[in-house]
């Protein structure tokens, strides 16, 4: 189990960690009743009701990962909070990069920032954040669902940052050999929302719609996407393409 630091209040976890980096041992997880400038990834805000949510950030120092193939962290953090929310309900995906959603719904986001020296990742620093007892969501953000709204329970907010902590922790203790890469990268892409084989709606940052199959995603993060009118394969790196998804009713 990781170490865990309690806060009353904090800008955010992630930056919390990474300003005491030196100073806390690895698998020390910094969970925060409050969080005033919670972030998720290219500095979205992330809204959590205060007490209701898992939000902590884990620090991981050295990760037996090339800094190639840091997106191996991603891909076992988003199947660590999966299979943590799977005790409890099912049908969860990641959207690719590492959303997590139950159905068209967006239950979860997850922001991991590296710290790289001369022999590659320094530490890194995962940030989770999960939406469970929240019943009411008013920033505006497309489709927001929480567990208590797909379950209709209620959780205790310490024994869910327990558990969650604890599988991204031990998700994220690689061995450094190719079989569990290739393993955790296989279950991640069956976990991936939309790989279906199916062609679905994508837009480009000017607004341009089109239709595509996912087709892969690299060790780098690299989504490849062939586009169905053309037939033909394109790379895309974060924020340079997203899902198309229509707004549903409220959860």
């Amino acid at each position: 189990m990781p170490n865990i630091i309690v806060l009353q209040e904090t800008t955010s976890t992630n930056d919390f960690i990474k300003r005491n980096a030196n100073t806390l041992q690895s698998g020390t997880l910094i969970s925060a009743y409050k969080q005033t400038s919670g972030r998720g990834q290219k500095g979205n805000s992330w809204e959590s009701e205060p007490g209701k949510n898992v939000t902590f950030s884990l620090l991981i120092k050295k990760p037996k990962v090339d800094v190639k193939e840091q997106f191996f962290i991603s891909e076992a953090v988003s199947l660590a909070i999966v299979d943590a929310l799977e005790k409890y309900a099912t049908g969860f995906k990641i959207k690719w990069p590492n959303d997590i959603y139950y159905g068209d719904y967006k239950i979860g986001g997850i922001l991991i920032e590296h710290s790289l020296d001369s022999e590659g990742i320094d530490y890194t620093v995962i940030g989770v954040g999960v939406n469970i007892n929240q019943q009411v969501f008013i920033s505006g953000a497309p489709n927001p669902a929480s567990l208590t709204r797909i379950t209709g329970d209620f959780y205790d907010m310490n024994v869910m940052t327990d558990e969650f902590g604890g599988l991204v922790e031990r998700y994220c203790d690689f061995d450094g050999s190719r079989e569990q890469l290739a393993a955790l990268h296989k279950r991640y892409l069956k976990r991936l929302y939309r790989n279906d084989g199916m062609s679905h709606r994508f837009v480009m940052p000017d607004g341009t719609q089109f239709q595509a199959v996912i087709e892969a995603v690299s060790p780098d993060g690299t989504l490849t996407l062939r586009h169905t009118a053309e037939n033909s394969l394109h790379h895309y790196h974060f924020k340079e393409v997203g899902y198309v998804i229509n707004r549903v009713k409220y959860l």
